[in-house]
């Protein structure tokens, strides 16, 4: 039996470790039969799909079965978005062992306060320094020894600033976390500044139509980054689609033609369709006669 690659793994390549954000097994085949090396659980996607705004308002095994979803559904490797670990250290040590159960390669972990907000919107609080760390070190220690990469988000950019974001991403790596992952940069500059001033690999997160400017993958990697997620890449398609779509059906009163569409067995396919077909006949060879077909005793 074979594993994937684990994030862990990826980071000791060279290359530049790019996830494009999913939010259920479909998406997540979709990206891994795009080519890419791994795919990253979006919060904001996952609660998305169950109708509720990135506000913080699932609750870990919301979060944690969507990522097991996710993970069954691929065979590259997962990076989770774990909230703020929901809670303090025991919250902490058991959102961990969750999702290293469900076969999550990496998870990142926030300061915010609960109950948390996407990180791209205004209002945010944070929790104390120590309360962080001891997050991180509790998080780090549920691993216990295991190929599974620990993040560290840290959330103060938009509250304390940038030289205290940079100071808790430190922290953190000191504390156990194997990458930093500050939140919200606001401008090319700061972008620049982050992989220069933390001492350990960085993580990059473009939201389409967020604070942080569009920057080419390319620039990206030349600035230091070893990860960039892209969380709403998908979601955001898909609002569009979407909205095309059922407008299109509303105004027109005519379905979509089916002309160059792909056929529902092809689609059936992508979802692995041939894969569970062969299992049909695979157990159905005639049954030979028992060798021990008779009651003993009659």
């Amino acid at each position: 039996m074979t594993f994937p690659p684990s994030i862990r793994s990826l980071l000791d390549r060279p290359e530049l470790i790019v996830a494009p954000g999913v939010y259920d097994g479909l998406t997540a085949k979709l990206a891994e039969q795009a080519g890419f090396a791994a795919v990253y659980m979006t919060g904001a996607g996952t609660a998305a799909a169950r109708g509720f705004p990135d506000f913080g308002l699932l609750t870990m095994s919301e979060m944690v079965d969507n990522a097991g979803v996710i993970a069954r559904s691929v065979e590259i490797p997962v990076i989770a978005d774990a909230d703020t670990g929901f809670g303090n250290e025991l919250n902490v040590t058991r959102a961990i062992r969750e999702y290293v159960m469900r076969g999550v390669s990496a998870v990142h972990i926030e300061d915010q306060v609960m109950p948390k907000r996407c990180g791209h919107l205004d209002g945010k609080e944070v929790v104390s320094r120590d309360d962080f760390i001891a997050n991180i070190r509790a998080a780090s220690a549920a691993r216990e020894g295991r190929d599974f990469t620990l993040i560290a988000r840290t959330d103060a950019r938009a509250v304390l600033g940038l030289h205290e974001a940079v100071w808790r991403a430190n922290a953190a790596l000191e504390a156990g976390a194997d990458v930093a992952f500050v939140e919200a940069l606001q401008n090319l500059d700061e972008v620049a500044a982050v992989p220069r001033n933390v001492a350990g690999p960085c993580l990059l997160n473009l939201v389409h139509g967020g604070q942080t400017p569009d920057i080419a993958l390319g620039d990206i990697h030349e600035m230091g980054y070893r990860i960039v997620i892209l969380p709403s890449l998908l979601l955001s398609a898909v609002f569009k689609a979407c909205d095309q779509a059922l407008a299109s059906l509303r105004d027109t009163r005519k379905p979509p033609s089916s002309v160059g569409v792909p056929s529902v067995r092809s689609r059936f396919q992508r979802m692995g369709a041939d894969e569970w077909d062969a299992l049909r006949t695979r157990f159905r060879e005639p049954v030979p006669e028992p060798k021990h077909s008779a009651i003993s005793g009659h």
